[in-house]
């Protein structure tokens, strides 16, 4: 059996940036145990271990089916949403843990200001969170690594570059505002995951966060030009007034698959949403690739 201290846990095992990270802890030869509310199976990649659990919503210390000496999971990797961590705080302690990464964003920022007020609470969420996780490690002398990801994509399966190609593939246009000349830097969530993995041995992530954006700057108008060319369609973008635009929010939230689309996301079509990782690449070596889209990464492939 391997010692608990190369175990490490993984909360939001079958969320995007959890599908891709567990390989990439097998590859490292971590004994994975996969966490995840959902009912969705757990894949696993590759030859290592990988031990599946079910969170119940509790989150409560006890995990059934492992014995004392498996409980004890020193690294934690939590790819879920950060508000829901302090509900694991005392399994954390139950399982011994001394190092935990966890995954924010970079809407911490980007979106305080917000028009809508979803937005601004889900910037303010996030930073309470990140503060709650900071001032429990200090606590317990847990040692911490937050990680800021800006806008992530890939494997079809996230709500920023899939979305955007759902709606191009439903009605051959997309629309926007203005001149969508707003900076973006889109990061692969394997590229997220990767960074996840380095922040656990990496002597100079104790108790840092860093921002971790993608390997190329390119404008709004410039990604979703690459939309188009990755579903091998001719770019068409009609420029919409902002009236307007809200009224067709209003109208495709009727569609489960863009039920979270607000105006908003119109407003910050023209704003610089751009964040430096220079110490990220010092520190974590972290390297992301230009953006750029394989057929694996739209949605129903």
């Amino acid at each position: 059996m391997m010692s608990s201290e190369g175990r490490v846990g993984v909360l939001g095992a079958t969320g995007l940036i959890g599908e891709c990270l567990l390989p990439l802890l097998v590859e490292e030869s971590w004994d994975v145990v996969a966490f995840s509310r959902q009912k969705r199976y757990v894949q696993q990649s590759g030859n290592g271990p990988v031990d599946r659990q079910l969170l119940e919503k509790s989150g409560l210390a006890e995990i059934s089916g492992i014995g004392q000496q498996e409980k004890q999971i020193p690294f934690w990797i939590s790819v879920a949403p950060i508000f829901i961590l302090p509900e694991y705080f005392p399994m954390f302690l139950a399982c011994g843990a001394k190092h935990i990464v966890a995954v924010s964003s970079t809407s911490r920022f980007t979106k305080n200001a917000s028009s809508d007020p979803a937005e601004k609470k889900l910037a303010e969420d996030l930073a309470e969170s990140e503060e709650r996780l900071i001032l429990w490690a200090k606590k317990e002398k847990i040692i911490f690594t937050i990680l800021r990801p800006t806008l992530v994509y890939g494997l079809g399966r996230d709500k920023n570059i899939s979305l955007i190609a759902s709606f191009i593939r439903r009605f051959s246009f997309f629309c926007v505002f203005g001149d969508a000349r707003g900076l973006r830097q889109p990061v692969h969530a394997q590229d997220a995951s990767a960074a996840c993995v380095t922040a656990l041995s990496a002597p100079e992530a104790v108790n840092k966060c860093y921002n971790i954006s993608g390997g190329e700057t390119i404008t709004y108008r410039e990604m979703v030009c690459r939309v188009f060319s990755a579903l091998d369609r001719k770019p068409r973008l009609v420029r919409f007034p902002l009236g307007l635009f809200r009224l067709a929010v209003f109208v495709l939230r009727a569609f489960p698959r863009f039920r979270h689309w607000s105006a908003a996301m119109a407003e910050r079509m023209n704003q610089d949403l751009v964040f430096d990782h220079t110490e990220a690449a010092r520190e974590l070596n972290f390297f992301p690739r230009n953006f750029h889209l394989g057929k694996e990464d739209l949605p129903g492939n």
